[in-house]
């Protein structure tokens, strides 16, 4: 999928998040990366297996927001 030198990280590895972007949209709230994560702005993501990576962005303190 990806054309870029060196590659960007693949949808299953843990730095997914540092592809580059493809598509953003920030009027709707997401961002489309080279490697085929959607990325939401609450942080969640969706993966292009279908799982769903749920929003994990700090909180004041250093806490982390995980969905239920």
């Amino acid at each position: 999928m990806c054309q870029h030198q060196p590659p960007c990280p693949t949808a299953d590895s843990n730095d997914r998040e540092a592809a580059r972007l493809t598509a953003h949209h920030p009027e709707q709230g997401w961002s489309l990366l080279c490697n085929g994560v959607l990325l939401f702005e609450d942080t969640g993501e969706l993966l292009p297996d279908g799982q769903i990576i749920a929003p994990h962005r700090p909180l004041k303190g250093g806490r982390v927001m995980k969905a239920a």
